[in-house]
């Protein structure tokens, strides 16, 4: 086989299945190459997600702690009295039970908070799953490109060695100096070396991918991805929302909103603690002196002014007014985010027509005209080496382009709003 069909071999790569491949057995149900949509179901649970679950039942446990009355107080009492001579005892005996009444609507604003607190913790792992799954499409596509760039170096070091084999007869028949021999050896230990790393990369990425989706990965049993790849012709664009839409659905701005009226909630709830609580209490108690019982209904009120909570008052006015300024931000956020992920598609989308239809057949036309040339010695060794290190910086750079347009594709997917 020619070099100009290894070439050609290595520019179609990109278009070929990846083979597939035995399941770790770490992982029971998994098998084969892992698909994109096995990847972002499986962001869905790993430790991060679950922690985001974990800080939900909590915030939903804080609303039963809050949606709880005063409890009443029991008190019980026992005196001992005798006369003079301590001949005889008496023991007079108390029950008592207290109440401590709110007013103010504390209760309700108290579990209002918790209620808007539980509620953004929802809306926190809506938005933690949603990052976790853009991490993964990225850690997804980095592995696939790992492997296709090793496909691609393997077919240019067979062909380099290939050709370092015919150098080397060449020399023998004395048709090559032993300079240029010793050219394409070169050319054949650096493609050797660049398959060496690139494979070392795919390694890593594989471990990077079971980390992320919280998989036991292993270098022994590496993780691999289907091939993929968006689809070019596909107008992510026009499915995309607007920005008032966009901001509207975003599971993060939802959060910040639920935590300012949280912050409300608390505010109305430090106001309410002016208003003075009593204590209602009622007692029984009987003399050992007599058989006569007493009933005792008593009431006790805190000796507070009116600046008594400007404390509480105060804290719980900062909270909210940095509640407001972080969803102000947040919305801020959104909004550059929004706009970057189009122009970062858009520009993607530009680079990838232009290595697919005019940067990458141009280079393989140069090898195809060069190696022509050379073999009618119509062109120095020095210059078919250009070439054929031209096409493969532009196979290369052609996969680090359609890397980065899978990623804006995906990306805008994942974070637009679903019907």
């Amino acid at each position: 086989m020619s070099i100009r069909q290894f070439f050609f071999y290595a520019a179609c790569a990109c278009s070929v299945g990846v083979a597939a491949q035995t399941a770790d057995p770490a992982n029971a149900g998994r098998s084969g190459p892992v698909s994109l949509a096995q990847a972002l179901q499986a962001a869905k649970a790993n430790a991060q997600a679950r922690l985001a679950q974990q800080s939900l039942a909590a915030a939903s446990a804080d609303i039963l702690a809050a949606d709880r009355p005063p409890l009443p107080v029991f008190s019980a009492k026992a005196a001992s009295t005798s006369d003079s001579s301590g001949a005889q005892a008496r023991y007079d005996k108390s029950f008592g039970l207290d109440w401590t009444v709110e007013r103010g609507d504390k209760r309700l604003h108290r579990t209002a908070a918790a209620k808007f607190g539980a509620q953004a913790a929802q809306s926190e792992l809506a938005e933690t799953v949603l990052l976790q799954q853009l991490q993964a499409k990225d850690l997804f596509f980095e592995l696939l490109a790992a492997q296709e760039r090793v496909q691609h170096l393997q077919s240019i070091a067979q062909g380099a060695e290939q050709t370092a084999a015919a150098a080397r007869l060449r020399l023998k028949a004395g048709d090559l100096s032993a300079q240029d021999t010793v050219r394409v050896e070169i050319e054949a230990e650096r493609a050797r070396s660049d398959l060496a790393r690139a494979q070392a990369d795919q390694k890593r990425a594989s471990l990077a991918l079971a980390q992320g989706l919280g998989w036991a990965g292993s270098a022994a049993s590496p993780l691999s991805a289907q091939a993929e790849w968006p689809d070019a012709a596909s107008d992510v664009l026009a499915a995309t929302a607007s920005l008032e839409a966009w901001i509207a659905s975003r599971p993060d701005i939802k959060a910040y909103e639920l935590r300012a009226s949280a912050a409300q909630a608390a505010l109305d709830n430090a106001r309410a603690l002016g208003k003075i609580d009593p204590t209602v209490g009622l007692s029984l108690d009987s003399s050992g002196a007599s058989n006569r019982r007493l009933a005792e209904l008593r009431v006790q009120f805190p000796l507070q002014v009116r600046s008594t909570y400007d404390g509480e008052i105060g804290r719980a006015m900062a909270q909210f007014e940095q509640a407001q300024t972080l969803l102000e931000q947040a919305r801020l956020a959104a909004q550059t985010q929004w706009q970057g992920m189009r122009a970062d598609y858009v520009s993607a989308l530009a680079r990838y027509n232009a290595y697919g239809k005019d940067i990458l057949p141009r280079a393989q036309k140069v090898v195809a005209q060069a190696e022509f040339a050379y073999s009618k010695g119509a062109i120095p060794l020095v210059d078919l080496l250009d070439a054929r290190r031209t096409l493969k910086a532009s196979l290369l750079e052609a996969l680090d382009v359609q890397q980065e347009f899978a990623k804006a594709f995906a990306a805008l997917q994942i974070r637009s709003p679903k019907p």
